[in-house]
């Protein structure tokens, strides 16, 4: 079978929704509270897609119910099949999960009486699952963005772990507004334009004649080499702090030309890092006007 099935579970407000979405962005395709009895089915549904799905997260918690003790079994099961399979237990102190409960006002689902009696049941319930588990995180002394900086390093794939961003490079023409999800802007006017030029007009920034034309103006490759000198220091920095997609917004007056060949440029320089970055180029306005 040859797949990668991590199983997310631990005490409510350990923060396992949140390391949920960081698989999901690990690229595991995930699901919150299956039910236990379908998980032998689902692993069989998955087993038959054969370039499908070979990275799976579950979430399973105390949401189950009384059906939770079933779990343990099924587990020893899952272990005894072809998988890479890691249960991950999400702990905390008593005293934090009263405090995120607290901040976030929401019902602990075993709190009948008092949070930190249902906290305590959750504890013996979940026993058995916790003695199964491969690793055990306390998320008690994590911010958000050291957890999941923690997650992407301990599962990402080598050389996509935390610092590794989606990076969409938009080309623009200011003819036709800025984009509404830029994050970083340059600004590519100043160069001659070569709408201008015998020949070039009917041509976009794709062109190699126009590439060409770029390359002989003495300030080309200085500004390119500028802005990837400060996307290369930015980046990571981003990343750092969980910021999963960056939009790097490059316009000329029309979107055809200029700004097209220095896109097409950046984004091939941050594609060729060494795999370190997801990168896509588009070209919002080159073919209009």
């Amino acid at each position: 079978m040859n797949k990668r099935l991590a199983i997310i579970t631990g005490m409510s407000g350990s923060g396992k929704s949140f390391a949920a979405k960081c698989f999901e962005d690990m690229g595991y395709y995930c699901v919150d509270n299956l039910p236990i009895q379908l998980i032998p089915t689902f692993i069989d549904l998955i087993g038959r897609r054969s370039g499908d799905f070979q990275k799976v997260a579950l979430v399973i918690d105390i949401r189950e119910g009384s059906r939770l003790g079933e779990f343990p079994d099924i587990l020893d099961a899952l272990r005894s099949q072809d998988i890479d399979l890691k249960v991950i237990f999400f702990e905390a102190t008593t005293d934090t999960l009263i405090r995120r409960f607290s901040e976030t006002r929401r019902p602990h689902p075993l709190a009948e009486d008092s949070l930190e009696t249902g906290i305590g049941r959750e504890r013996q319930v979940l026993a058995p699952i916790r003695e199964r588990a491969d690793m055990m995180i306390d998320s008690s002394g994590f911010n958000v963005h050291e957890l999941r900086n923690y997650l992407f390093d301990t599962f990402g794939e080598e050389g996509r772990g935390a610092g590794t961003p989606f990076v969409s490079v938009v080309s623009f023409g200011y003819k036709y507004g800025l984009p509404p999800e830029a994050d970083l802007l340059f600004d590519a006017r100043f160069l001659p334009n070569p709408h201008f030029v015998d020949g070039l007009r009917q041509k976009t920034g794709r062109d190699r004649e126009v590439q060409d034309f770029l390359a002989s103006v003495p300030d080309y490759d200085t500004f390119y080499e500028k802005i990837l000198s400060l996307l290369t220091f930015l980046l990571p920095r981003f990343a750092k702090e969980g910021k999963a997609y960056v939009t790097i917004a490059i316009g000329c007056t029309g979107g055809r030309h200029r700004s097209v060949g220095l896109a097409e440029r950046l984004g091939a320089a941050l594609a060729g890092q060494d795999d370190q970055y997801r990168v896509r180029i588009t070209h919002r306005d080159m073919w209009k006007g």
